[in-house]
């Protein structure tokens, strides 16, 4: 995998994950809050199932030993048992509430199924049965219907007893996962936080080195000793593009500050030295000054060392104004007092 090197990319991509990180906790958290509604809804829901259970048990009971024939409350806990039991299983869209969540609560859904069904058949030759001609046979058949209505209420009672508690487990776990997933984002959220500002301290530890060799530059000071910059095999493009420029900079002056140096110095001495000759020939003319012919060479002579002299002066005098010039650039940024 390529390494990323420039700020700029960098920057982008912590900006990116943070916008991710921010709008994925707070989609979780409204999923949170909406999912922990409709799960409270389809608790309730078999809450509600457990409670039919016992109120059909009782309507039963009821119409048996007071001889009434009223099966409206039993028909109306009938029917709303049967809609809890299609709820469950298929989901209501109106209500947001969606099929049933796994194998496991499936099976027991199932199991409470089958069980009502032979609870509601029991039901129906009740229903039948009272309202028949009463005979010591009639009798029988409902004590018996009565007795199984007794039993097999029991057991669907612990059945939807056990629906809602996998229910209730399964809305828990839910939960914990959710929130297990927030403290994780959050974590993460942490780590990019932290990971974001060791990255601006760097830049800005960077940025602190070339305000110091900035001010050295412009300080007005002797920089022909001043050290390229230092930068870490670790830093990013624009850090390098930057430090290798300053360098550069530096390099450049230093390298025409020495030049300028030597040739002055060079051309100093080479004017000293032809001083030197021109006062020994001054000597040598002195001595010979009988010779019409002679003098007339060494004149010649000494007119020319005198003009190659000049020549150097001058050559000296351009040297030493590209060193000043020299010196203004690197004060040309200096402020002005």
């Amino acid at each position: 995998m390529a390494k990323i090197t420039r700020i700029s990319t960098k920057i982008k991509i912590l900006g990116f994950l943070l916008i991710i990180l921010i709008v994925g906790i707070v989609s979780t958290t409204i999923y949170l809050n909406n999912q922990t509604s409709k799960d409270a809804l389809v608790v309730n829901i078999v809450g509600k199932q457990r409670m039919l259970t016992q109120k059909i048990a009782k309507n039963i009971f009821y119409t048996y030993y007071t001889k009434s024939y009223d099966f409206y409350e039993l028909n109306s806990a009938i029917d709303e048992f049967k809609e809890g039991l299609n709820t469950l299983q298929f989901g209501d869209k109106r209500r947001g509430i969606y099929s049933v969540p796994s194998p496991k609560i499936n099976f027991q859904l199932l199991n409470v199924k089958k069980l009502w069904k032979v609870y509601l058949e029991n039901i129906q030759n009740y229903k039948i049965l009272i309202n028949e001609e009463k005979t010591p046979k009639r009798d029988y058949q409902l004590n018996i219907i009565v007795q199984d209505i007794y039993k097999s209420n029991s057991i669907l009672l612990d059945n939807v007893d056990k629906l809602v508690t996998m229910y209730t487990e399964n809305s828990e776990e839910k939960i914990y996962n959710i929130t297990l997933t927030q403290y994780i984002s959050i974590f993460i959220f942490f780590i990019i936080f932290v990971y974001s500002l060791l990255q601006l301290r760097s830049i800005e530890s960077h940025v602190d080195t070339f305000m110091t060799y900035s001010k050295k530059l412009i300080s007005g000071e002797d920089i022909s000793q001043l050290k390229p910059m230092q930068l870490e095999d670790e830093s990013e493009t624009e850090i390098v593009e930057v430090g290798n420029t300053i360098n550069c900079f530096i390099e450049k002056i230093n390298s025409a500050m020495n030049y300028s140096n030597q040739a002055l110095l060079q051309s100093q001495n080479a004017s000293e030295k032809l001083e030197e000759i021109t006062d020994e020939f001054d000597v040598i003319i002195d001595s010979i000054s009988d010779s019409n012919l002679s003098t007339a060479h060494l004149n010649n002579s000494e007119d020319m060392m005198i003009e190659s002299a000049e020549e150097l002066i001058n050559s000296t005098k351009k040297l030493q104004k590209l060193k000043d010039e020299l010196q203004e650039l690197t004060k040309s940024c200096q402020p002005k007092a």
